[in-house]
């Protein structure tokens, strides 16, 4: 993009943008070109205010009957484990973490696996390991 002659030189033409871009781009005290019919309006007299958990249940990245560990845990066993190897069993599992170079700690793990059982998921792999998953899902 050619400029031109200007006063400015291209640096200072820079700076100069961005020190307006908050009065261009978002709202503020200062004005903004946000269309108005798309901020929220506020709550009436005798309404509650308007808030992201109505049923006063506030989602957090941790489900019901997990902690933040264990879905930690379950997720680095997920890392190791490639969807082809699902539906699986023991045997099955654990040449796939091998594969793809699980630690030691995950392989010793999956190798106490019941034989003779094939998993559909890691979350039953996870179960079998006697972990506890979710209670309910969103």
């Amino acid at each position: 993009m050619e400029r031109g002659s200007s006063k400015h030189a291209p640096r200072v033409d820079d700076q100069m943008s961005q020190e307006v871009s908050g009065l261009v781009q978002g709202s503020g005290a200062g004005g903004s070109r946000v269309e108005e019919f798309r901020e929220a309006e506020p709550a009436g007299e005798d309404q509650p205010g308007a808030t992201t958990a109505p049923a006063g249940d506030l989602r957090t990245g941790t489900p019901q009957g997990m902690t933040s560990e264990d879905v930690e845990a379950r997720s680095r066993l997920g890392r190791f484990i490639t969807m082809t190897a699902l539906p699986g069993d023991r045997l099955t599992l654990v040449a796939n973490a091998r594969e793809n170079d699980a630690p030691d700690d995950l392989v010793a793990a999956l190798e106490r696996l019941p034989e003779g059982t094939r998993f559909q998921t890691i979350s039953e792999v996870w179960a079998a390991l006697g972990h506890r998953n979710e209670t309910t899902r969103w």
